[in-house]
């Protein structure tokens, strides 16, 4: 088992000084019986899914630990045509957990029907009455508009039948409508002394030597990111064996990151036709092997961003907010990556000549 599930905590009482505050207050919510609809936020690896997963343990006991995972085929009844859209869900009898911005175009009638038919299977109580269900959903910042206005008018309207539960990093990307009928709770990045208390933590439960130098540069290179840095001290113990972990050895970042700092590379040595055509390529490549579209714009612009002069880099970050922006708006990610590269391309390459002027 991975560090990162061995060492999650599993109900509220297990969480110490990182996210023991939200632990506790949620855990005084529970015991109030008044429980709402509750939106998670913050930054990935801060620990919103281990604090959602504790409140429904909280809420329904070890029962909700025993979940089945299925595909599950949705058949949607349009004025006009039958939709059919396949979507994984992870469920037990108390909950059910989904991603519904997978489906993409079609997430607003997903959400619909899963939380209608929720509605109408509801868990019985120990007095043998109708329970509440809690659904679910993680990045609901990925949500479209059409979509959140669906939510919205279904939370109203089954709100006796069950509760939502959402996870996302960016909140802005909510709508207010969303936002102002559920329980925002921040949940904030570790810092990086309580990022080095775990770390520290886990290799003495593993009875690891881990040197101070090392946990240092895997705690920077993190970015603050619990899970990061855990999956980076597991690395970091393979690579070292047989041998003990040494305070010399160096952390690599992941494949997908070496990947763009190579593409940045390439778009910074030539600008032209055939080059924007290999980009694409490798683009293709991070797509398939499910980097989110978002995070490739974001890192190939702090790749960027090192190597150029001062003087380009607020154009640099002006066309990436604007290419990230038209992300949200449109379906084929792979159209405003390659336009991001196109306008940047244009932009550095007219800089460059009138820098030889």
């Amino acid at each position: 088992m991975l560090f990162v599930d061995k060492y999650r905590p599993h109900n509220f009482s297990q969480f110490t000084s990182l996210n023991g505050n939200i632990a506790e207050n949620l855990k005084k919510l529970v015991a109030s019986g008044d429980f709402p609809h509750t939106l998670f936020y913050g930054p990935p690896g801060s620990g919103k899914k281990t604090l959602v997963l504790a409140l429904l343990r909280e809420l329904y006991g070890a029962g909700v630990e025993k979940v089945r995972v299925e595909t599950k085929p949705w058949q949607i009844e349009l004025p006009n045509r039958k939709l059919e859209v396949e979507l994984t869900i992870l469920s037990s009898n108390y909950h059910t957990e989904m991603s519904p911005g997978d489906v993409g175009h079609n997430d607003r009638y997903v959400v619909q029907a899963i939380i209608k038919d929720m509605a109408k299977n509801r868990p019985l109580d120990a007095a043998g009455q109708k329970g509440v269900k809690v659904l679910v959903l993680n990045e609901v910042d990925r949500l479209s508009r059409e979509a959140q206005q669906s939510l919205r008018r279904t939370m109203e309207k089954y709100s006796s039948a069950c509760r939502l539960v959402m996870c996302c990093s960016n909140i802005s990307k909510v709508m207010d409508p969303v936002r102002s009928r559920c329980m925002c709770i921040r949940v904030a990045a570790p810092s990086e002394m309580s990022i080095m208390d775990v770390l520290n933590h886990v290799s003495s439960k593993e009875s690891l030597n881990l040197p101070p130098g090392l946990a240092a540069r895997i705690t920077t290179m993190s970015g603050r990111n619990l899970r990061k840095a855990l999956l980076q001290l597991e690395v970091c113990r393979v690579q070292a064996l047989p041998q003990p972990m040494s305070d010399t050895q160096p952390v690599h970042p992941a494949d997908w990151e070496l990947y763009i700092a190579e593409i940045a590379s390439d778009i910074l040595t030539e600008q032209s036709p055939r080059r924007l055509y290999q980009v694409r390529g490798k683009m293709y490549e991070l797509l398939a092997n499910c980097i989110p579209p978002e995070m490739i714009v974001k890192t190939l612009l702090f790749e960027l961003l090192k190597k150029l002069d001062q003087e380009l880099k607020q154009e640099a970050v002006f066309w990436a907010a604007h290419y990230e922006h038209r992300l949200q708006e449109g379906q084929k990610a792979i159209f405003h990556l390659e336009a991001f590269v196109a306008k940047f391309m244009s932009v550095y390459k007219t800089w460059s000549i009138s820098m030889m002027e």
